[in-house]
């Protein structure tokens, strides 16, 4: 190991004995099944808002968006717009009613059982819902185990196996012990390690090749197509790019958040920080992508990985100890995401599977073991599945972004939203919306590239309105709480 790679490695080994640390602060204030999934509803807007900015962007923001930009130009950059746009809606009109309907709803902490609790179905819709999160987020969970163990194998030569079973390891560790607030204030540090990085990083880059006109003129002699939003663009395209902000609407570790604030006005503070934290995040990546284009000229030969242009710029402006802090960055990225969705899939095991079935009260103490045993019985099958790294993994994970969207985005959107939805029709639009997309993603040709989320959205929406206003309306006792739950929003 070079001089270089242990500087990096202290920087790395100081971040995961910090989270270690937070797992372990947070296991003080966790008493009840309540505190460790859902932190006892006391989440500050600055918590949430970075907490389910970090959790979702995961390494796709310091590699992946890098990554596609520095070879396809601005263009590329039409994902981000779209998913800030989502992300806002989602704070403006979701997080607020929300917060407010699943306390009233039961005082639910998970999605299926404030569905439940808000349509009257005790067990159909709860045990659909939390079925549909077990078996994805699992996926999801075992694909950032993958994405850690190729960090480690990529960047320090560590063997995969070591590799993600140190991520998963300490990833579990802090989530394990201190549930929720662990995985909530964890993410608040990593996701201020990943804005930092991705707003230093350009900075020294830019300074690097002679300042913004030079750089310029390295991209224009590249390729000046780069610097357009439109070269190469299309009307499915872009529709297909933009309709990505959709899924935010229907992922559960994003919605958990703003169910764990402490009020529903705090969103208007969450809304702030959080977007403001997207478009720099998203600004940074774009601009570092910049910067490699200039520095590197698309020449193959001295950057054989565009999806590494992050990691390379870092280890040729800085020193390596810095170096080793922007690595941790992508680290930590992995880690948000992956701790969140443990928590969210323990809790649908938990909560929406064994709980509601089980006919019985459990104590606060019981809860949290339950939670506990929840985390790692869903940990170890994530990494028996990343044990072998297949493209089927990868493959069913690149789509439950859309599958997500598609079946719990119109759900959510209608119960918050439309006091006639039933549970007949809820159920129905989340299967006819997850069914949708899995058929147009197997599809390929003129207009099946345009993606799934879409036609699922829509579909799920057709079916939803349609079966309920056939069935019969929900009751009165529905409608009251519908009406006090939008009150309690706007106050």
């Amino acid at each position: 190991m070079t001089i270089d790679m242990i500087w990096q490695a202290v920087s790395m080994l100081i971040y995961l004995i910090a989270m270690i640390v937070i797992g372990f602060a947070a296991q003080a204030r966790t008493k009840n099944l309540t505190d460790y999934m859902l932190g006892g509803r006391g989440l500050g807007p600055f918590v949430a808002a970075l907490s389910a900015g970090a959790s979702d962007m995961s390494g796709w923001l310091l590699m992946g968006l890098p990554g596609a930009l520095y070879l396809g130009g601005l263009v590329e950059l039409w994902i981000a717009i779209g998913l800030t746009m989502g992300a806002w809606l989602n704070w403006k009109f979701v997080a607020p009613r929300l917060r407010a309907y699943t306390q009233l709803a039961s005082d639910s902490i998970t999605l299926p059982s404030y569905l439940g609790a808000r349509l009257r179905d005790r067990y159909g819709i709860r045990l659909v819902a939390g079925l549909i999160i077990l078996v994805f987020f699992t996926l999801y969970v075992s694909s950032g185990m993958v994405a850690g163990g190729t960090f480690f194998e990529s960047s320090f030569g560590l063997p995969y196996l070591w590799g993600m079973l140190l991520v998963a390891g300490v990833t579990v560790l802090y989530t394990l012990v201190g549930g929720f607030l662990a995985v909530s204030w964890t993410d608040v540090v990593q996701g201020c390690m990943m804005v930092t990085a991705l707003v230093v990083l350009p900075i020294v880059g830019i300074a690097h090749v002679g300042g913004p006109g030079a750089m310029i003129e390295a991209i224009n002699a590249v390729d000046p197509s780069l610097l357009s939003l439109t070269a190469g663009a299309t009307a499915v395209g872009v529709t297909s790019s933009v309709a990505w902000g959709l899924g935010y609407f229907g992922q559960p570790h994003i919605l958990v958040r703003f169910m764990a604030l402490t009020d529903p006005h705090e969103a208007i503070a969450g809304r702030r920080i959080g977007i403001g934290w997207m478009i720099l995040s998203c600004a940074g990546a774009a601009m570092t992508a910049l910067v490699g284009v200039a520095i590197y000229a698309h020449d193959t030969g001295r950057l054989a990985n565009p999806e590494a242009v992050f990691i390379t710029l870092g280890q040729l402006l800085f020193h390596p100890f810095v170096a080793g802090v922007l690595l941790a960055a992508i680290l930590a990225a992995i880690m948000s995401t992956i701790s969140s969705q443990l928590l969210v899939t323990s809790s649908a095991l938990v909560e929406d599977l064994f709980r509601a079935f089980a006919g019985r009260d459990i104590s606060p103490r019981g809860g949290v073991w339950l939670g506990r045993g929840g985390v790692l019985v869903v940990a170890m099958v994530a990494a028996f599945l990343a044990l072998d790294p297949s493209d089927t993994i990868l493959g069913l994970v690149a789509s439950a972004w859309a599958g997500f969207g598609a079946s719990f985005g119109p759900t959510i959107l209608l119960s918050l939203f439309w006091r006639r939805l039933t549970s007949w029709g809820a159920l129905a639009g989340m299967l006819a919306g997850a069914t949708m997309v899995f058929w147009w993603g197997s599809m390929t040709g003129g207009i099946f590239e345009l993606y799934e989320i879409l036609p699922g959205f829509l579909v799920n929406l057709a079916v939803a309105v349609g079966l309920s206003l056939v069935t019969p309306a929900p009751p009165g006792d529905v409608e009251a709480e519908f009406d006090l739950a939008a009150e309690l929003a706007r106050r």
